[in-house]
């Protein structure tokens, strides 16, 4: 069995999520995934090889491509066996000190912050808490362009904390949308609770 995606004009990462959600509903078939940049290509080849699992690319045309990932149940039960090994469970932590991914050009960093955010969301195992501190508070504000993938994850479990200080400091206290306000004690305890730490910023 087949299954079809059409993934033509999503931007990364949702042709990656949309395929690697098919391929984890499946024991045994194939995930076809249709897209139009040579990005999303490389990138659902490299979904496949991090999974252990064939592949092929088809050439539909211009900057048009059809990735079939083939897979069975044999070698996804080996896989799974492997991450349970070398994977933390959902005990990671991560610190968002921006509302900005990376230097340089503020549009490209908001765009690549929501693009991790939403990326978060959709792929398991979640952290077990998202910290916020800095201009990362912006993100959990009202007007925020990633508030919904962060109510997501609050109703996964996942805890979300915003540094009050931060919040006075840009007067966002009364704007707070989604988690909860916290000190910086708070935030040091649930860095080193963490199985591992992940800052972004």
């Amino acid at each position: 069995m087949i299954r079809e995606i059409d993934a033509k004009g999503l931007a990364c990462p949702k042709p990656v999520i949309l395929t690697k959600k098919e391929l984890d509903r499946i024991e045994d078939g194939s995930v076809r995934t249709v897209v139009d940049n040579i990005t999303a290509r490389e990138n659902l080849s490299k979904l496949a090889g991090s999974m252990g699992l064939e592949y092929s690319v088809e050439v539909l045309g211009e900057n048009l491509f059809a990735v079939t990932i083939v897979k069975s149940g044999e070698v996804e039960e080996e896989k799974v066996k492997e991450d349970i090994i070398q994977r933390p469970d959902g005990g990671s932590v991560l610190v968002i000190q921006s509302n900005q991914m990376g230097k340089g050009d503020e549009e490209l960093g908001s765009l690549l912050m929501k693009s991790f955010i939403y990326t978060v969301n959709e792929t398991k195992p979640h952290p077990k808490a998202i910290l916020f501190y800095n201009s990362g508070v912006k993100l959990t504000v009202e007007g925020s362009p990633v508030l919904e993938d962060l109510q997501d994850l609050l109703e996964a479990g996942v805890e979300i904390i915003s540094c009050g200080t931060c919040l006075d400091f840009y007067n966002l206290k009364d704007s707070l949308a989604v988690g909860d306000i916290s000190n910086m004690y708070t935030i040091y305890e649930k860095m080193q609770s963490g199985t591992n730490t992940i800052t972004i910023g």
